[in-house]
C-alpha cells in the first residue's frame, strides 16, 4: 500500500530526515514514534503529499506520487488520503455537516450526491444531532469525531493523523482510539499515527520510532 525509500529532507541546513525507507502493508495500524523534533510529522506529511522530500521516493497504491505536479497531488491527496490533525482543523464558520463535506465540494461532486453520504457518516459517529452546529459549540471528542468523517469522505484509502488524542482529554482519548480501531474493521483502511501517547500506539499492529531522522530498529 505504501513504500517510503530513501528519504530525505532538509529545511536549509538542517537535515531532519536521513534517509527513511519503511513499507506499509494495506488494512494496517502503524504508529510512528519519537522525540519532537525526530522528524515525525515531516515524514508523515510527505507521505501525505503535502510536501516534498529533498530526495527519494514515495509510492502509494502502486502510485509514484513524488514525481507528481501540484495539481495531480491535489487531486491524488483528495481522493485517496484522509487526514486527521491534532487541532481538528475545522473552519469555524462551517456547520459541522458543512465542514464533513468539504472533500466531497472540492472535488465538485453533486450536493444530492455527498449530502447524504456526510449525514451517514455523522451519524455513523454518534453526531446525528450535531450536525447543524458549528465547532465552537461542539466538545473537543465532537470536533475530532467531525474530524473523522470528513477524512473518511472520500473513502480514502489511508488515514494519516498526526497527534490526534494530544488535545482530548483521557476520556475522548480512549473514545477516539476505539473510534480508529472501528474505522480499520468496517471501512479496511490503512491507518498511520504520529503519536507521543502510548496508549494510543498500543493499539497499531506494530510501531516505528524515528530518532535523529532515521528509523531506529
Amino acid at each position: 500500500m505504501i513504500q517510503v525509500k530513501d528519504i530525505h529532507k532538509s529545511f536549509g541546513d538542517l537535515e531532519v530526515l536521513k534517509g527513511v525507507s519503511l513499507e506499509v502493508k494495506k488494512g494496517e495500524i502503524v504508529a510512528i514514534v519519537g522525540k519532537s523534533g525526530a522528524g515525525k510529522t515531516t515524514l508523515l506529511q510527505i507521505i501525505g503529499t503535502l510536501d516534498r522530500p529533498t530526495k527519494g521516493e514515495v509510492t502509494v497504491n502502486g502510485e509514484r506520487v513524488t514525481g507528481y505536479g501540484d495539481k495531480e497531488l491535489a487531486a491524488f491527496r483528495n481522493k485517496h488520503i484522509g487526514f486527521i490533525f491534532q487541532f481538528h482543523q475545522l473552519l469555524p464558520e462551517f456547520t459541522a455537516l458543512e465542514n464533513v463535506c468539504i472533500p466531497a465540494m472540492i472535488a465538485r461532486e453533486k450536493e444530492s450526491v455527498y449530502k447524504p453520504r456526510a449525514e451517514k457518516l455523522l451519524r455513523e459517529l454518534g453526531l446525528e444531532d450535531r450536525m447543524d452546529h458549528k465547532p465552537n459549540e461542539l466538545s473537543g471528542g465532537e470536533k475530532q469525531r467531525v474530524a473523522a468523517a470528513r477524512a473518511l469522505m472520500m473513502n480514502p484509502d489511508i488515514i494519516l493523523a498526526d497527534e490526534p488524542t494530544g488535545s482530548l482529554d483521557s476520556q475522548n482519548k480512549k473514545e477516539l482510539s476505539e473510534l480508529l480501531l472501528k474505522l480499520r474493521k468496517e471501512y479496511g483502511q490503512t491507518i498511520l499515527l504520529v503519536t507521543h501517547d502510548k496508549e494510543l500506539a498500543s493499539i497499531a499492529d506494530r510501531t516505528i520510532e524515528i530518532k535523529d531522522g532515521v528509523i531506529d530498529n
